[in-house]
C-alpha cells in the first residue's frame, strides 16, 4: 500500500513538473508574439495611414507601400500555384504509391533537405538557371521579373506541401482503403475521391503554412523579381515586394523612411499571423466534424 502511494505521489510530481514547463514555455512563446507585435507598431504606428495602402513608393514622408503590397500577393500567388498542385500530387504519390518503398524513403529525406535548404541558396538557384540564361538572350538586359521570384518562392513552398500532404494522407485510416478496394473502386479513383477528400483539411492547411512561409521571404527575391518603384501588375517586370521594400527602408538614415518600414513589418507579421490562425481553424473544424 505505501509503495503504491509512493508511487501515486512520484507520478503526481512528475505531471505538476511537465505541466508547468510546458505552461512556461508556452507563456514565453507567447511573450516575444507579443513584444514583437508590440514593437513593430510602436515603431511604425506614425506611419499606419490610409495612403501606406494607396501611394507607391516612399520618398521622404510622402508615400506608402501599395507597390510592394501588390507585388507581394502576384509574387505569392505565382509561388503558390506552381508548388500547390506539384506538393500535392508528389505527397500523394508518397503516401499511396510508394509508402514502405526504398524509393520513397529515398524522396522523403531529399525533401525534408530541400525543407532545410536556405532561402537565398534556392534564389541564387532560379537567378543562375532563368536570370542569367535570358539576359543573355536580350542581349544583356537583366531579366529580373516576378516569374522568377514566383518560381524562387515556389521552390520554398514545395516540399512543406509534399510533406504535409504525405502525413495527411498517411493518417487517414487503412480501413477506409481497404472497404473502397473490396467494392471494387479503381485505385486512382480511391486515392482522388475518397482519400484526398479525407485529407482535404490537411492539406489545406499545409498549403497555407507554405504562404506564410513564403510571404516574409527576402533573400530569394533580390535575386529575382530584384524590386520595383512603380506599381506594376505585369509579372514579366521587375516587381517590388513588401519584405525586400521593408529591408530597403530600414537601411534608410531618414526616420521617416524607418517608421514606413515598422508599418510594413507590422503589415505582414499581422498578415503571417492571420494565415496561421487561418490553418487553425481549418484543422479544429475538420476535427470537429469528424467527432
Amino acid at each position: 500500500m505505501a509503495s503504491s502511494n509512493f508511487l501515486y505521489t512520484h507520478r503526481r510530481i512528475k505531471n505538476i513538473v511537465a505541466l508547468t514547463l510546458s505552461m512556461c514555455a508556452t507563456l514565453v512563446g507567447l511573450l516575444f508574439l507579443a513584444w514583437i507585435l508590440w514593437e513593430t507598431l510602436r515603431q511604425g504606428i506614425g506611419a499606419l495611414h490610409p495612403q501606406l495602402f494607396t501611394k507607391i513608393t516612399a520618398y521622404g514622408e510622402d508615400g506608402g507601400l501599395a507597390n510592394a503590397m501588390v507585388g507581394s500577393l502576384i509574387v505569392n500567388l505565382i509561388g503558390i500555384l506552381i508548388a500547390t498542385p506539384i506538393g500535392v500530387l508528389a505527397g500523394t504519390w508518397l503516401a499511396e504509391y510508394a509508402n514502405g518503398t526504398r524509393l520513397g524513403e529515398s524522396i522523403r529525406f531529399l525533401n525534408d533537405i530541400l525543407l532545410s535548404a536556405p532561402s537565398i541558396v534556392l534564389g541564387l538557384f532560379v537567378y543562375t538557371i532563368i536570370v542569367l540564361p535570358t539576359t543573355a538572350l536580350t542581349s544583356g538586359s537583366t531579366t529580373f521579373s516576378g516569374w522568377a521570384g514566383g518560381l524562387a518562392l515556389a521552390l520554398i513552398a514545395l516540399p512543406v506541401i509534399v510533406r504535409t500532404s504525405d502525413e495527411m494522407l498517411r493518417l487517414v485510416p487503412s480501413t477506409l482503403r481497404e472497404a473502397a478496394l473490396s467494392l471494387g473502386i479503381p485505385q486512382w479513383k480511391l486515392t482522388l475521391q475518397i482519400l484526398v477528400r479525407a485529407a482535404r483539411s490537411g492539406i489545406i492547411t499545409g498549403v497555407l503554412l507554405a504562404l506564410a512561409r513564403i510571404s516574409g521571404e527576402t533573400a530569394p527575391l533580390l535575386f529575382t523579381s530584384f524590386g520595383n518603384n512603380y506599381m506594376t501588375f505585369n509579372p514579366s517586370d521587375k516587381m517590388s515586394s513588401l519584405p525586400q521594400v521593408i529591408y530597403q527602408y530600414a537601411n534608410d538614415p531618414g526616420d521617416a523612411m524607418h517608421a514606413i518600414a515598422w508599418a510594413g513589418a507590422f503589415v505582414l507579421t499581422m498578415f503571417v499571423l492571420l494565415l496561421s490562425l487561418a490553418s487553425r481553424l481549418v484543422l479544429s473544424r475538420n476535427k470537429v466534424s469528424h467527432d
